[in-house]
């Protein structure tokens, strides 16, 4: 069984994670340059087998598409075309930010770290991850 990859895309950065290959955890994999990503996964698919991309779906509080989706849409197109043979699908990411910033204070971070905003993109992206397969696990136990 092949890992899930979960992408938290920004226009500097991008958060990635990870399934363990039991897809049963999220793990916060990498922060890469919104340029590199692309490189990044094609070296991560070359050595970990990959079943699945999961990409974070900007909305507004109304569950419409927020202004980020102009930017996702393009990126969801180029991952398409890179990873033809691996499946793509846009998991709703409201609230990620704000819950990785909490996430961060409650383990005890500091300063310096809260802020930084890779580390928020890193927590998002694994987030993100995390309720994907929650929501698949209570989608299979219905």
């Amino acid at each position: 069984m092949g890992r899930i990859i979960a992408i938290d895309h920004g226009t500097k950065r991008v958060g990635i994670a990870a399934t363990d290959p039991g897809r049963v955890i999220a793990n916060g994999l990498a922060t890469v340059a919104t340029r590199d990503v692309i490189d990044f996964l094609k070296a991560y698919v070359a050595r970990e087998p990959v079943d699945l991309f999961v990409v974070g779906h900007p909305k507004q509080m109304d569950n419409t598409d927020s202004e980020n989706m102009s930017r996702v849409i393009p990126f969801v197109a180029t991952l398409r075309r890179a990873f033809p043979a691996i499946p793509v699908e846009l998991h709703d990411e409201r609230f990620t930010s704000l819950l990785a910033r909490r996430a961060i204070i409650e383990a005890g971070a500091k300063k310096k770290q809260r802020q930084d905003k890779a580390t928020i993109d890193l927590v998002s992206a694994t987030i993100i991850l995390q309720s994907y397969l929650e929501r698949a696990r209570n989608m299979t136990t219905k």
